[in-house]
């Protein structure tokens, strides 16, 4: 299953690039803010993002990320199993 998981940007690691580490409940994976700076701004430490394969497709508020992530976890094994996936995937 893929889902739009949210993450909060934890670092950005590699600006020339746009590789941000990001914290999904626990687990911190780098992936590709690319698509965030064509909106003409970076993204920053304690941002929201939604992820999906390895890329943040859009910021969200901490309220609505708040929600998915609570509605998600209601999901159960597939949310564990999407975890456990976002966890041994890299992106660079």
């Amino acid at each position: 299953m893929c889902l739009g998981i949210p993450g909060q940007v934890v670092e950005l690691v590699d600006p020339v690039n746009q590789i941000a580490t990001v914290d999904v409940s626990g687990v911190r994976r780098d992936v590709n803010v690319g698509l965030l700076a064509l909106e003409g701004q970076p993204v920053a430490p304690g941002e929201w993002v939604l992820i999906h394969v390895g890329f943040a497709l859009a910021r969200i508020d901490e309220a609505e990320a708040a929600v998915t992530l609570g509605l998600l976890q209601q999901l159960g094994e597939p949310f564990a199993q999407e975890l456990a996936e976002f966890e041994g995937s890299r992106v660079r």
